[in-house]
């Protein structure tokens, strides 16, 4: 049951921010506009669908991680080029590294 949550909590969060990029919810893109994406918020949101799925499934959960990783880790990179850092890319990225590391700590090493 703990293995459930802890694969599904953060692959849910990151699908609802996908569909809101897919959707172009006006908010999203008054946000990402300014860095720069804003043309490209259809394609994130697939990535991090695609990713968040691959998340789940357990033979491609680790790779599923990596990409994920590397995903908020560039977006917290061009929000820090761009001067507006905010805690957006940052509460994903931790809540899926705690999640990860309760999973399956084997990511880790």
């Amino acid at each position: 049951m703990v293995n459930l949550l802890v694969t599904w909590i953060p692959a849910l969060l990151i699908a609802v921010s996908a569909v809101m990029k897919i959707a172009k919810n006006p908010r999203i893109v008054q946000e990402m506009t300014p860095l720069g994406v804003g043309k490209y918020l259809q394609l994130l949101g697939v990535m991090e669908l695609v990713f968040a799925a691959m998340f789940v499934i357990p033979a491609t959960s680790k790779l599923g991680f990596i990409l994920l990783s590397s995903y908020f880790g560039g977006a917290i990179a061009t929000e820090l080029s761009h001067g507006v850092p905010k805690i957006n890319p940052y509460v994903p990225l931790v809540l899926l590294w705690v999640c990860a590391f309760i999973k399956d700590r084997s990511i880790f090493f």
